[in-house]
């Protein structure tokens, strides 16, 4: 697999995005994936990622979307989220990326007003009209396994019932290590993603609460979860998601610092090509 950086970890560098994405190849990573918004971009910012990206040479691999309204309970803002998503997956194409990093959300109220089946089914059918249309650009959709304790999709038993239910092979599913750690999944339970998984995330936490950390100043066991990775021979990447640096001043040596251990860690698997 590739190693690559979600571009959000520059956020706080206070620089423009072509510094993030040039700091991004310098420091050796074979991708990028991009965290931004088709319907907040102007048309300059829209161009300069695909054009920096393409002069140095970084392929975008996936865009990330938070999409929460896509399991709201009213469909005028389910009708928003689903034409929003098909923006991000025009964009996806546009820049030549292989998916669509899909973030779905939590059940409302506690699980108590609105009966849970009734938004798991808006969301498989929401996400299956997205799916079908990825298809026609010939991209993905990776939906990411979230570990807080409403989330839609916090283990692999949701994961692989929703990908199950909406049964479009458009949309697959994404591996972040951080997060099974925290929704306590054993890393045996990612061979039911196989032929299931397409994109992976990867970040340190403190086994308590959602940290996005450089691999190594947490405390998740990455070799287990990194070797059963290796076994499903996912044809992808796998992404740095870092959050902000205690120190803005310092964010290139902590993306310098995540590359230099997430390397490490892959090449101890044989899971880097």
């Amino acid at each position: 697999m590739k190693l690559g950086l979600i571009n959000s970890a520059w956020a706080q560098a206070g620089r423009d995005t072509g510094w993030g994405i040039r700091k991004t190849k310098e420091l050796g990573f074979d991708t990028i994936d991009i965290f931004t918004d088709p319907l907040d971009i102007d048309v300059r910012e829209r161009r300069l990622i695909k054009s920096e990206c393409d002069r140095v040479g970084l392929p975008i691999v996936s865009i990330a979307c938070v999409a929460l309204g896509l399991i709201d309970f009213n469909p005028s803002v389910q009708r928003f989220h689903v034409e929003r998503v098909k923006r991000y997956l025009d964009l996806a194409y546009e820049y030549e990326a292989q998916n669509v990093l899909l973030v779905l959300g939590e059940y409302i109220w506690n699980q108590e007003v609105i009966p849970p089946a009734e938004q798991w089914r808006v969301g498989v059918e929401n996400c299956r009209r997205l799916a079908e249309y990825a298809e026609t650009l010939g991209v993905q959709i990776a939906l990411e396994l979230e570990p807080f304790p409403l989330s839609l999709l916090n283990n692999v038993d949701r994961m692989v019932r929703f990908i199950d239910d909406v049964n479009h092979p458009a949309l697959q599913a994404n591996i972040d290590v951080s997060h099974l750690l925290l929704a306590k999944v054993a890393p045996p339970e990612l061979r039911r993603l196989k032929g299931k998984a397409i994109h992976v995330h990867i970040s340190d936490c403190d086994g308590k609460v959602h940290g996005d950390l450089p691999p190594g100043r947490g405390v998740v066991p990455f070799q287990p979860y990194l070797k059963e990775i290796k076994d499903l021979r996912i044809e992808g990447t796998v992404s740095i998601e870092l959050e902000y640096s205690p120190q803005p001043d310092q964010i290139e040596q902590w993306v310098a610092e995540a590359y230099r251990s997430t390397d490490r860690l892959m090449q101890e698997v044989g899971l880097r090509s």
